[in-house]
């Protein structure tokens, strides 16, 4: 019985459950921050390059791509909005009291994904918004989604940084002894 207790044990110190020390969640982390800087309030931002670049039916595309994904976002907010906006607001506040009152690791590190995506999606939405009301000119259109883009990067960098710190710091705490 015992020595299933050591293995188990052993097994456990050398295959690191926890979150921060957890190669899976750092590949995780940039895949998901990856994945949001790619699609621009979901169209691949590869188009938006080729619109720019070749014009045409490529333009055409994108515009198409554009109307379609922001009528989608706008008819799930004026559908569903407010409820959403609840079910969010309860996961991340329980989220929250779960990773700083009860102090548990993997509630801290799936609220420093998604705080930060929350964020995100607020400003998809106000950039959807933005587009439906203004209906801009393919020039006009491909710079809004670069800009877009460019603060989705930027507010991914500084949670990529913010989450290296903190599980950095996690990690020292909670080193074992030797």
């Amino acid at each position: 019985m015992t020595a299933h207790v050591d293995l188990t044990q052993t097994l456990f110190e050398v295959i690191d459950m926890r979150s921060f020390s957890n190669l899976w969640f750092w590949i995780m982390l940039a895949l998901i921050w990856s994945g949001a800087s790619h699609r621009v309030i979901g169209v691949p931002f590869d188009m938006v390059v080729r619109a720019r670049r070749f014009g045409g039916q490529s333009e055409r595309d994108l515009v198409d791509m554009v109307r379609i994904n922001v009528n989608r976002m706008l008819h799930v907010a004026h559908v569903a909005g407010s409820w959403l906006i609840g079910l969010g607001a309860f996961v991340l506040t329980s989220l929250l009291l779960l990773a700083f009152w009860y102090d548990v690791e993997f509630a801290q590190a799936v609220v420093l994904i998604a705080l930060p995506l929350g964020i995100v999606t607020v400003m998809s939405l106000a950039t959807a918004r933005r587009i439906a009301a203004e209906q801009p000119a393919p020039e006009t259109l491909c710079k809004r989604l670069a800009r877009h883009r460019f603060w989705v990067q930027l507010i991914g960098m500084a949670s990529i940084f913010v989450t290296a710190m903190y599980g950095m710091y996690q990690n020292l705490s909670v080193a074992p002894g030797f």
